[in-house]
């Protein structure tokens, strides 16, 4: 199934039972995505294969097995439990696991069961919304006295737009602030559904030539400009996130062209706009998976003169009207 047929294709009809989510991690005491003190769950699946990601074991929609080649004590219990479902997924290597052969891998999960040295782990787990608020309940304090709250990440939270809403809409019979972090790269129903329980979005614009956006992400920017625009119209809070990646967007022409596009189309709306150095966060994560060579290949080669320019580029966008912040630790 293709991204825009996966987008296409999701169910907005409302089902019936306790609505559940494949969730990567639930991260507390974070403060990096939305305002104060939040608690902050990363939800599986995603139609963006972005060469930067700092998350790429959200990529698929259900639970997977990452391998860490180098807790692997050799003991075999994996193999056998594998070949025991009838399957030979795992790929063994001097008598240790070097990872799966996704194509032959059912997910069962019974090899990271059977694993003793912590060598396989399962990205992801199935999450109720009853499962969610136990953990966010713990903090409640915390976001009170910090003005912070819950943020629903991913991967794209939105493609999982049920879960997100029962959530946020118990988050918000509790007095609770949440805040959806998306690429956006989803069908505009499923923003309906979850707007009115949202206190505030962030998104992104990764680039403005969708050819280029495609390039590098795997998709165009069509649908995610669109709904940006949709956000905007709707009235909600939105901040802009604009990650300046070597080599695909780290110019002055990328700047004024996503200046352009907030100061018109989004009549210069946005709460500000935050302009992030790319951090090679996903790398290791990436490995256990065995993803392509490709996915970790983005360098920056002056750290200092990187975050120089970054600068450069936020100070350009202030001088246009645009409030902009380099970095992720000051907030206006």
């Amino acid at each position: 199934m293709n991204d825009n047929t996966m987008i296409s294709a999701l169910d907005f009809s409302e089902g019936s039972g306790e609505s559940y989510a494949y969730v990567a991690n639930v991260q507390r005491f974070t403060v990096h995505d939305g305002p104060g003190i939040r608690t902050e769950l990363f939800l599986k699946g995603c139609s963006l294969r972005c060469q930067w990601c700092s998350n790429p074991e959200t990529y698929a929609r259900f639970p997977q097995v990452g391998v860490f080649t180098d807790k692997c004590i050799g003991c075999g219990y994996c193999l056998k439990a594998c070949a025991e479902h009838g399957r030979s997924a795992i790929q063994i290597g001097n008598s240790r696991v070097i990872g799966i052969d996704r194509d032959a891998c059912d997910n069962c999960l019974l090899c990271e069961q059977e694993c003793m040295s912590g060598a396989l782990t399962v990205w992801g787990k199935k999450t109720t919304v009853e499962d969610a608020m136990d953990v966010i309940r713990r903090d409640r304090d915390y976001y009170d006295r910090s003005g912070g709250g819950v943020t629903l990440s991913g991967g794209e939270a939105l493609l999982q737009w049920r879960f997100c809403r029962d959530l946020l809409k118990c988050c918000k019979e509790e007095g609770i602030l949440t805040c959806v972090e998306s690429a956006l790269h989803v069908h505009p129903k499923a923003i309906d559904a979850v707007a009115p329980y949202a206190d505030l979005f962030i998104a992104d614009i990764k680039q403005m030539d969708t050819d280029v956006h495609k390039k590098y992400t795997g998709v165009g920017n069509e649908l995610i400009l669109s709904n940006i625009e949709k956000l905007v119209n709707m009235e909600k809070p939105l901040i802009i996130r604009m990650p300046i990646i070597p080599g695909f967007n780290d110019n002055v022409a990328f700047i004024d062209s996503a200046s352009d596009f907030i100061l018109h189309n989004l009549g210069n709306k946005p709460t500000y706009v935050q302009l992030l150095k790319y951090r090679p966060l996903g790398v290791e994560k990436a490995k256990t998976l065995g993803l392509p060579e490709r996915m970790l290949n983005m360098q920056i080669e002056n750290h200092e003169e990187f975050e120089d320019r970054i600068r450069s580029f936020a100070k350009r966008m202030n001088e246009k009207g645009i409030k902009t912040i380099a970095g992720s630790k000051d907030r206006k």
